[in-house]
């Protein structure tokens, strides 16, 4: 069975309470629940984390790659700051993609850099919690040897 390990950064245990304007009103709980579900129609094995800690992220990264398991990263401010994240997911070796609850494009200037997404499969965003299930459907897809079905298709 396919792995994937769903990472998620700084103040994403705060979901439901924090800013529900900017990040929905789902909690990182309910988050977890639905792609746990979605996980299971895709047949493939979630391990689902979050952490406060930026070397415990890498940690996590690493641990994904020595697994095996593709990675849907929520990296949140770290996407913007983490040279060290970077580096562990080249260095880990692993499939990833990256995904916000909020359009990063649409919000402050140093939100539209990513540093991890020139390494990453893919970046999804803007689709509040439904991007969980749009990263996970995508990440499968690459797992499988596939491409993500086109908008066409």
């Amino acid at each position: 069975m396919r792995a994937i390990h769903v990472l998620n950064g700084p103040n994403l245990n705060l979901l439901g309470r924090r800013e529900p304007g900017i990040y929905g009103s789902a909690t990182l709980a309910e988050i977890e629940r639905d792609s746990l579900a979605r996980a299971g129609e895709l047949g493939v094995s979630l391990t689902f984390r979050q952490t406060n800690h930026e070397g415990e992220l890498v940690t996590f990264v690493q641990e994904a790659g020595a697994a095996g398991a593709g990675v849907l990263i929520n990296a949140a401010a770290y996407t913007h700051s983490s040279i060290a994240l970077r580096d562990a997911i080249v260095g880990a070796g692993v499939t990833a993609v990256e995904i916000h609850l909020s359009n990063v494009h649409a919000r402050e200037d140093f939100r539209h850099v990513s540093l991890i997404a020139p390494v990453c499969a893919g970046v999804i965003c803007g689709f509040g919690a439904y991007s969980y299930r749009a990263g996970l459907d995508a990440l499968a897809h690459l797992l499988s040897g596939r491409q993500p079905p086109s908008p066409d298709a």
